[in-house]
């Protein structure tokens, strides 16, 4: 228990008081926990009694023993210090960034692009506590299942704080392997007589936008895999599959790496996605938050 006595009657302390008492089996234990004389601890037992006009413990000359009241009461301290723990916690966190932070990332850009920056966080602080959970489900941070969430996209309206951390474009890409066995397409139209990997959410038709001179269309492909997220759909077009539409974060290496290459990009409608960090916000973001937001904007960029 975290909470000290000094005398007098304040309720927090009266209750730090008797949980030592209980914790600690005597009075005179507890006295020597709380800095007091065995007396003096006895006296605050028989305020706190003499205030609620019940008796809360039944003391013998082994030992003690708590009333049916005195057990509610003890019940009553332990949590209401713990609340007051946790209030004191949040409170000097502001000033010193430290316990456990819960970070909610998609599959792929979570494993792509913000678990690679989690070291040097460490690094500079060493008191947080990460505690990440990659999924592409959404997570409800409003309700505490997350600190902060990296989201994808439009993002509806609600009382959470967002911060943007970026955008990513999308791009085409298709293996040379596969290209050179199927021909590489020249306008959006040649996608029709190719295997289109497709994500299997967001639309009932696998639908990819284009431009060309100046106004925007969109086509309608179809191909033999389909899966929940970029990185999959790149892996399989880096294999040579088929050719897939995804972000372009998703398939940054292979391309760097010359295992995919990018098609059709004077066609390309230059739609992107924005990255968002979200919240709860307000006056008391706890510092753990609010230094992880700030160095994902910086790195993430």
């Amino acid at each position: 228990m975290n909470a000290k006595l000094s005398g007098g009657s304040d309720r927090a302390q009266a209750l730090a008081l008797f949980a030592a008492v209980i914790e600690q089996g005597s009075f005179s234990a507890a006295a020597r926990q709380m800095g007091m004389s065995p007396s003096a601890v006895a006296r605050a037992v028989d305020r706190i009694e003499a205030r609620l006009g019940v008796r809360l413990l039944l003391r013998s000359t082994r030992a003690l023993s708590l009333t049916a009241e005195g057990r509610a009461y003890l019940q009553a301290a332990r949590r209401i210090l713990a609340d007051l723990d946790d209030a004191e916690q949040q409170i000097a966190d502001q000033g010193s960034p430290r316990g456990r932070l819960r970070v909610s990332a998609a599959l792929s850009h979570g494993r792509l692009c913000v678990v690679p920056l989690l070291g040097t966080f460490a690094a500079l602080y060493p008191d947080i506590l990460i505690d990440i959970a990659l999924t592409d489900t959404l997570v409800d941070v409003a309700a505490g299942q997350a600190d902060v969430a990296v989201r994808f996209g439009p993002l509806p309206d609600s009382s959470l704080t967002a911060r943007k951390l970026g955008e990513t474009r999308h791009v085409i890409v298709a293996a040379p392997d596969y290209l050179a066995r199927h021909g590489t397409p020249q306008v959006p139209e040649d996608l029709f007589a190719h295997n289109c990997l497709n994500f299997s959410f967001r639309r009932s038709e696998p639908v990819w936008p284009f431009r060309r001179d100046g106004q925007d269309f969109a086509l309608s492909v179809r191909g033999g895999f389909e899966a929940n997220n970029g990185e999959t759909l790149g892996q399989l077009a880096a294999i040579g599959v088929g050719i897939a539409r995804v972000g372009a974060f998703s398939v940054a290496e292979h391309i760097a790496s010359g295992t995919l290459v990018p098609l059709l990009e004077a066609f390309n409608p230059g739609d992107v996605e924005q990255i968002h960090a979200v919240f709860v916000g307000g006056p008391n973001v706890p510092a753990r938050v609010r230094v992880f937001v700030d160095f994902l904007a910086a790195n993430l960029r």
